[in-house]
């Protein structure tokens, strides 16, 4: 198959995000009598990782969107049980360093 050469992308790539250093992703600064929009981040509280600059908001749209629905799968599948992890888990699994080779929680 040949390269796409013109016209929009089959896919949209996914940027870095990193909070704002400005705000800290609060998407407002301090003023001297009220809090003003951030304007390093255009007010949303994230710039690109490996420049530091705001992203048009186009293109911070899709981001967020892409952002949100990644985090969303991972919550569906926390509640769910398909990820195993965390320290419930470690408390539930047998470690065999008990009496006899039984689970040993240290209550």
């Amino acid at each position: 198959m040949d390269k796409k050469t013109r016209g929009p992308a089959f896919q949209v790539g996914r940027l870095d995000l990193a909070q704002c250093p400005i705000c800290k992703g609060a998407t407002v600064v301090k003023g001297v009598f009220h809090e003003l929009a951030c304007i390093q981040c255009n007010a949303s509280g994230w710039v690109a990782a490996d420049t530091g600059e705001a992203l048009p908001l186009e293109i911070l749209v899709t981001q967020l969107g892409l952002l949100l629905q990644k985090v969303q799968r991972r919550v569906i599948a926390l509640e769910s049980g398909q990820i195993q992890g965390g320290p419930t888990h470690q408390y539930e699994q047998n470690n065999r360093r008990g009496a006899g080779g039984s689970n040993y929680t240290g209550d």
